[in-house]
Parts: structure tokens; sequence; C-alpha cells
């Protein structure tokens, strides 16, 4: 029970004591004109209250990341705790964080125009191609998943609610209002609450944990496990064959670090009224998300009586959404269960009609077009289209895009907030060493994986580790060059 507390201790003091360190290096300047007061026009420029925009945020980058990646997870053992806690407060919380910092400097523009503008041309497609890509597998998968629960649900069983495609395009109707209407007809109005829904119903489920769950690792067991006996056991196979480094990484993004999460920065900077909130809404969003997923990595290791190999059975059976309905009604009853299933189901959901509203505002910065409404279903309707038609596809080989993508681009926006503050002269090691191991971590996966170059660990693995550490010696040498005063 001690390690739960202390995972989240260590969120809270990263907040606490880390996140003004790295403010202070960010430039912030609260009596600068934001760029909701600047360009304010009724849809995607309006102004939202900063504890509204917190919630929002937090529901965006909240769908089922937090919870199925971190049951996955689990099945690599108390270091998937370890991981999500580090991961969070030194590398995913400064990555949103900068994710926010540079769209409200740069006009709440989106991610290829800031890399356009600290960088080139090149890396302003390389960004606009992969930020597209990976906001449209969101999308696909946050159409897949909810709707595979939902028509799942024994509550539905034999009515025409039992049908998979009804709740695709139930979803997919409320993705395209969600898209085209402007930020203050549904988003703001709704969201707020179901954020709070997510909070409650994840705390209801920690308690539930802490007093009932059969297998709470033990501290003397866990504190073992990284003792030089188990040292070892870091590039050993979990008990799925997977090895941890680098699937762990790739397993466990959201809670830990997602570059999603700097899809959804532009929606709420273009509503910020002050540059003060920047710090609260997004590293203070990904640090309450990094407590969501140490409450579902803790259920994966500890609610089952048979232990990890209960876990993979029921993961076999039916996947992250069979365990969540399992320990939602073992724990919580019959009302809570509903509750939970319900909650899980929307928050993927909130997350999906925002990556593709995301989408549309990508394309707009992209190519400048106006925002009348013609121009705004003109984008809506074919990408939604061809979402359709994707969700006919095999969810694990969507996911296994999404992930790749969503590490691929974490790791290039860690790069552009390293330059974001060598171009100011402040303390970039705080980007540049998540950068280096985002690099690592990315390249081992991609030379191994089946969509990758698929080659062995034994070449795989080192080729990633030489990467990182031909990164980290031109990020030495850079700095020791580089003597920009501070802006």
């Amino acid at each position: 029970m001690i390690i739960f507390f202390i995972c989240i201790t260590i969120l809270i003091l990263g907040y606490k004591f880390y996140s003004p360190f790295v403010e202070k290096q960010a430039g912030i300047d609260t009596t600068a004109a934001t760029p909701q007061t600047r360009f304010s026009e009724g849809v995607d420029y309006v102004a939202i209250h900063p504890v509204k925009a917190f919630l929002i945020q937090f529901l965006n980058i909240a769908g089922v990341g937090p919870i199925f990646g971190p049951i996955l997870g689990a099945l690599y053992g108390p270091i998937a705790l370890v991981w999500i806690v580090l991961g969070n407060v030194l590398g995913g919380a400064v990555h949103d964080y900068f994710s926010g910092v540079m769209s409200v400097k740069e006009d709440g523009k989106s991610l290829p125009e800031i890399a356009g503008h600290y960088y080139n041309v090149v890396f302003k497609a390389f960004m606009l191609i992969f930020t597209a890509m990976l906001l449209f597998f969101v999308g696909v998968v946050f159409i897949m998943s909810p709707a595979g629960l939902l028509s799942n649900l024994d509550y539905f069983k034999d009515t025409f609610l039992a049908n998979n495609t009804f709740w695709v395009l139930v979803i997919l109707g409320y993705y395209f209002l969600a898209t085209l209407l402007p930020i203050d007809k549904i988003i703001t109005k709704f969201y707020p609450i179901f954020g709070g829904l997510m909070i409650v119903m994840t705390s209801l489920i920690a308690i539930s944990l802490l007093i009932n769950a059969p297998h709470l690792p033990v501290t003397g067991d866990f504190l073992a496990y990284f003792t030089a006996d188990h040292a070892h056991d870091f590039l050993e196979p979990n008990p799925d064959g997977l090895p941890i480094w680098p699937l762990l990484f790739i397993t466990i993004t959201c809670g830990a670090i997602s570059g999603f999460h700097s899809t959804q920065a532009p929606i709420i900077a273009r509503c910020l009224t002050n540059e003060k909130y920047v710090r609260p809404v997004y590293y203070g969003a990904m640090v309450c998300e990094g407590a969501v997923a140490c409450v579902w990595a803790l259920a994966g290791i500890a609610a089952f009586p048979d232990g990890y190999a209960e876990l993979k059975i029921m993961l076999d059976a039916g996947g992250p959404g069979l365990v969540v309905n399992h320990i939602a009604n073992s724990y919580l009853g019959v009302f809570g269960g509903i509750m939970a299933i319900i909650a899980v189901a929307v928050f993927p959901i909130t997350s999906g009609d925002t990556a593709f509203r995301s989408l549309r505002l990508t394309m707009v910065d992209a190519f400048n077009i106006p925002q009348s409404l013609r121009n705004r279903m003109l984008l809506a309707v074919p990408i939604l289209t061809i979402a359709y038609f994707m969700t006919k596809l095999d969810f694990t080989v969507i996911w296994r895009y999404f992930a790749f993508s969503n590490m691929l681009l974490s790791t290039s926006v860690l790069w552009l907030a390293t330059k974001y503050l060598f171009d100011r002269g402040t303390f970039h090691w705080i980007a540049s060493i998540p950068a280096v191991i985002a690099t690592a971590v990315t390249v081992s996966y991609i030379m191994t994986a089946a969509i990758g170059f698929h080659l062995s660990s034994d070449f795989g693995k080192p080729i990633g580790a030489v990467v990182a550490v031909i990164g980290l010696v031109l990020l030495v040498l850079a700095h020791s060059r580089h003597k920009t005063p501070a802006a």
C-alpha cells in the first residue's frame, strides 16, 4: 500500500517543486496579451476560466491511454509504476508544458507551424505528416475502443445496442458536431463535468483497491525487485514474453509521456487569458493523468488473486476493456460498475473528438484556410468518412501505428522544446535529456518492431543506445558553443 502513496507523493512533489523550476526557464510573461485576447473570433479563440481550461485539457489527454496502457504495462511488474512516475515528472509533464508554452507564444498555432519557426520547412513538413497521422489514428482508435466497450456491455445484450456498427455511427455523428461547432457550444460546457467524473471514478477505484485488493505489492518485495539479484530483470521478458526495453515505454505512454498531448495543446492555448495559467493547466493536467495511470497499473498488479497469470488470461480473452469491466464490477458493485464503464467509454470519446478537431486546426494552419462553416464542413466530412472505413480494420494494427507515431511525435516535441530553450539561453537539459532518452526508445522500437525493421533485440537495442549516446555528445558540444544570453 505504501508504494502507491509514494508514487502519488512523488507526482505531487514534482508539481510543487520541479514545475516552478521548469517554468522559470520558459520565459512566462504575465503581462503579455495572449492569443485569445488578440485573435478572439468566437470559434476557437474563446476565453475560458483557468479551472475549466484545466479540466478540459485533462480530459482531452486522458482517454483510454492512462487506463489501457498501464493495465497492459502491469504485466511488466512494479517497474511499470517507476516508469509512470519518473517519466511523468521529468518527461511527460515537461513535454506537455512546453507544448502549451510554445503554442501560446506562437499565437496558438499548431505543432507543424511552430516547428517551421524554430527549425526549417523540412522539419515542419515532417511534423505535419506525423501530427496528422497521429491525430487520425487517435481519432480512429477512440471510435473503435468505446464502441467495442459499449456494444459488449451485458446490460445491452440481445438488443440493438449490442451492435458495434450502431455505436460507431453514433460516435461519428457526435465527432462531426464537436469538430464543426465553436468550442464553447459543447466542449467548454460538458468537458469540465466529465473531467470531474473521471477524477471521482478513479478515486473510488483507488480507495477500493487499497482496501480490498488481494495482491497489493509489499514494500520489501518491491525494493528487492531492484536489487543486484534482480537487476537483470530490467532487460528480461515479462510474463507475456515481451522485453521491458523498449516495449514498456511504448506500452505505457499516456500517464508517462505522449506525443498526442502536444496535438491538444493549441486548443487550450487559444483560450487562456494569461500566460500564468500555462503551468497549472498543462503540467498540472499531466500530473493528474500520471495519478490515473498509477491507479490502473496498481489495479493490474494487485486486483487478481492468481496474480499476473490471471491478468494475462483476461487480457488474452478480451483485452484491457474486459479487465476494466472486471475491476469496476468487482470493487464498486453493480451501480459503481455501470458508472465506471460509462466513464471509461466517455473518456476516449472526449479525446477522439478533440483529436479530429485538432486535425482540422492543423490543416487550417498549414494551408491558411479561412474558418467559415463551409470550409469546416469540407474538412470534417472527408476526414470522418475515411475514419469510418478505417474502423473496419484490425484494432491491433491501428494501435501499433498509433503507439509508434505517438512516441515519435513526443520525441520530436522534446527536441523542439530543446531548441526553444537553446534560443532563450536557459537550462535546456530539462528537455534535452528526456529527448535523448525518448530518441533511444523510439529508435530501439522501430528497429525491433514488426512494423519497423524487425531486427533481433541483439541488434536493435544497441542501435538505439548508440543513437542516444551520439545525441548526448552532440548536445554537449552544442551547449559548449551556445552562448546566447537569456531573453
